[in-house]
C-alpha cells in the first residue's frame, strides 16, 4: 500500500512541476510558455484551466503527503534513545551521594549492594573502595 501511494505521490510532484512550468509567465520569464502571442496555451480560458489544474494537483499532493505520514507512523518501532528504557550502569555506587568511609573504616550499611541476595542464604559483598590518594 505504501509503495503504491508512494509512486501515485511522484506522478503528482511531477504533473504539478510540469503544469507550473507551462503556465504562462505574468511577470517575469519563469515558464516556458512565458513570452510571445504564440504560446502553447494562451488566452483566458486556458489561464483558468490551468490554474484549476494546479489548484487541484496541490491538493492531491497535499493529500497524499498525508497519508504517507500517517501510514510511515504506523508502520515505525520505537527506535529513538528516549524510546528505549535505559540499562543498568555497570557498577553503581552504594548509596548515590553518600560520603566515602574514612580509611580504615567499614563502608557504611544500608547501600543498594547491601540489599541483594545471593543464593544460598548470605548477603553480597561490599564492593572494593577506590584507593585513597598520599
Amino acid at each position: 500500500m505504501q509503495t503504491v501511494l508512494l509512486v501515485v505521490h511522484l506522478m503528482i510532484a511531477s504533473a504539478l512541476v510540469a503544469v507550473v512550468l507551462v503556465q504562462r509567465s505574468e511577470g517575469g520569464a519563469l515558464g516556458i510558455g512565458g513570452g510571445g502571442g504564440g504560446g502553447f496555451m494562451s488566452g483566458r480560458g486556458a489561464a483558468n484551466a490551468m490554474t484549476r489544474l494546479t489548484a487541484y494537483l496541490a491538493a492531491a499532493f497535499f493529500a497524499s503527503s498525508i497519508a504517507l505520514t500517517l501510514i510511515a507512523n504506523q508502520t515505525i518501532a520505537a527506535r529513538s534513545v528516549f524510546d528505549t528504557p535505559a540499562s543498568a550502569p555497570a557498577s553503581a555506587p552504594a548509596t548515590p551521594g553518600a560520603p566515602a568511609a574514612p580509611a580504615g573504616q567499614p563502608a557504611p550499611r544500608g547501600g543498594v549492594l547491601d540489599k541483594l541476595q545471593i543464593p544460598g542464604g548470605s548477603q553480597a559483598p561490599v564492593a572494593p573502595r577506590a584507593p585513597q590518594g598520599q
